[in-house]
């Protein structure tokens, strides 16, 4: 499986995931504690889900182009591949997870998340229900909607992709370091604003 879309488009898929991420954090955060807030970040946009995106696509491929079955010459079916794909999403956001979490409390001196209320924890940066609720996603994601959506990106004009997959990275990287040094510097989270939510 070759990487058919160039630097650019991938990173509008990067700030899109991002994006997407930062409304999946704010609607588990509204359904389940009814507010929703900044996520620590200025911007829209948690970067650490484009970049594991982009990770799982060129590590690993999508769950019907599979890169091992091409390196190892490995074949299974398509059921088979979906299957493998997303218990390999689940460990890796696990192993991910924790490590994340860990690092930001030891050196940050805070807890980025805590999953203790959730049942069957892993450690407070990780859960059974949690992980495989994020393989599924991922793999529902990167099975169904990533070369779709590619597609488009790639049938746009040659300017805006240039100009979007320029931009896009620099803001988001920009506003990624800015926020994490705030939150270095207080040793607390950068929440810069909190809404209620009532449904």
């Amino acid at each position: 499986m070759e990487i058919t879309y160039d630097f650019c488009e991938l990173n509008i898929m990067i700030a899109l995931v991002s994006f997407l991420g930062f409304l999946t954090e704010n609607c588990w955060l509204a359904i389940t504690r009814g507010y929703v807030n900044n996520r620590n970040m200025n911007l829209p946009f948690l970067f650490g889900y484009g970049l594991a995106m982009m990770f799982f696509y060129v590590f690993i491929g999508t769950p019907d182009n599979l890169r091992m079955t091409e390196l190892f010459h490995v074949h299974m079916g398509r059921r088979n591949s979906y299957i493998f794909y997303f218990f390999v999403s689940a460990i890796l956001v696990s192993v991910g997870e924790v490590l994340l979490g860990t690092f930001v409390e030891r050196y940050f001196g805070f807890e980025y998340w805590n999953y203790t209320g959730i049942p069957l924890c892993i450690t407070k940066y990780t859960s059974v229900p949690t992980s495989t609720g994020f393989g599924v996603a991922i793999t529902l994601w990167m099975g169904c909607a990533f070369e779709n959506i590619m597609e488009r990106i790639h049938n746009m004009s040659e300017v805006a992709v240039k100009i979007m997959g320029f931009v896009f990275p620099i803001v988001i990287i920009v506003d990624f370091i800015v926020s994490f040094r705030i939150m270095y510097h207080n040793q607390s989270p950068n929440t810069k604003w909190v809404k209620k939510v009532i449904f």
